[in-house]
């Protein structure tokens, strides 16, 4: 078995010869820079370019990294309103490689790492202005969320993707077992809000749909001459949940300060200079999109969204600290934890 990160490509190039011959003789296999989670690799082979997409090594958390659930999904959306790559092919076989890897199709396209989308400022308009693009990305986004939401999980294959209950108890749950299972220090604001969220837990409405689990713009593939989203990326964390915490998610990400690590926010950026919408008019688009009045407890679901977050940086620190994390910067995020948390708290205590 192999131990190496970047897999070995004869002994891959023998495994696809039994068992994926469409991707043909592989040329070269680069990893991707970007990314902390589940390493993706562009592979380049004499039909054409792919990706291939492997659980890190060495120890992991459970239910983390789970391939094999991004596989299915990605597989279930394909044809769907929602855009993914093409599913190719799912190795289970820990022997091949070293772990469980997928095969998907690769989609050429631009992907933001700046929330505010200063890039564009610098690219020929061609008739239309960088605040128009940047509208659009964000339409994009809102409605390809609202198009997941909508799907039927059952018309899809994935009635049994997700346990039945209460989405957020259960998912506060498992991230305070993750957040308690990888901490690396004490974080007394992490402690404050693992309560305060257990405390304020809004009754379970009955809503399920098909969501991301890490829906924002760097997961994204947009084209670089219409803006258009050709597809939605990293579905490592997707199950059967609840419609708002996508969309919580997301929001909570866009409030990070403009500043801070390394997908910044838009936290102090005024918005309407740069065509974006404001949370508020980007949640009331949702709603309109999903046919809903409003959504009550929006200050728990930022809260949780936060926690949440600091709970996955919190297992890359871990993971960087084990030697084990697929971004050698894994450890800078360290610096990310205190003022995560202090965010978190913050949401709770003032007035959105």
């Amino acid at each position: 078995m192999s131990f190496k990160i970047t897999p070995n490509l004869t002994t891959l190039q023998a495994y696809c010869t039994s068992n994926v011959p469409e991707v043909g003789k592989l040329l070269t296999l680069e990893k991707f820079s970007g990314g902390q989670s589940n390493p993706s690799f562009k592979l380049t082979t004499t039909t054409g370019e792919f990706v291939l997409r492997r659980q890190p090594l060495g120890h992991l958390l459970k239910s983390a990294h789970a391939v094999d659930r991004e596989y299915k999904v990605i597989s279930a959306l394909q044809g769907s309103a929602v855009p993914v790559p093409k599913a190719i092919h799912l190795c289970t076989d820990n022997e091949v490689i070293g772990s469980q890897f997928f095969i998907m199709s690769f989609v050429s396209g631009d992907i933001f790492w700046n929330a505010a989308l200063a890039i564009l400022d610098e690219r020929p308009c061609f008739g239309e202005s960088p605040n128009s693009k940047r509208a659009k990305i964000y339409d994009q986004m809102n409605l390809a969320l609202v198009s997941l939401h909508s799907l039927n999980p059952e018309d899809v294959g994935l009635a049994d993707f997700g346990r039945p209950g209460n989405y957020f108890a259960r998912q506060l749950d498992r991230w305070t077992k993750q957040y308690i299972a990888a901490k690396t220090e004490e974080n007394h604001n992490a402690e404050f809000l693992i309560k305060w969220l257990g405390e304020n837990l809004p009754d379970d409405d009955g809503l399920t749909s098909i969501v991301h689990g890490d829906f924002r713009l760097d997961n994204m593939i947009f084209s670089h001459d219409s803006q258009d989203l050709c597809a939605i990326l990293d579905w490592e964390l997707s199950t059967l949940g609840h419609p708002y915490a996508d969309l919580a998610y997301q929001c909570m990400q866009l409030r990070l300060p403009a500043n801070m690590g390394n997908v910044p926010g838009l936290g102090g950026v005024y918005r309407e200079e740069l065509g974006i919408p404001s949370e508020e008019e980007y949640v009331a688009l949702y709603c309109e999109r999903a046919g809903i009045d409003k959504i009550d407890n929006w200050q728990f679901y930022i809260a949780f969204s936060f926690f949440r977050l600091l709970s996955i940086v919190q297992g890359v620190v871990k993971r960087g600290k084990d030697g084990n994390a697929s971004n050698p910067k894994a450890l800078e995020l360290e610096q990310l934890l205190t003022p995560l948390s202090n965010l978190a708290v913050r949401a709770i205590k003032e007035d959105y």
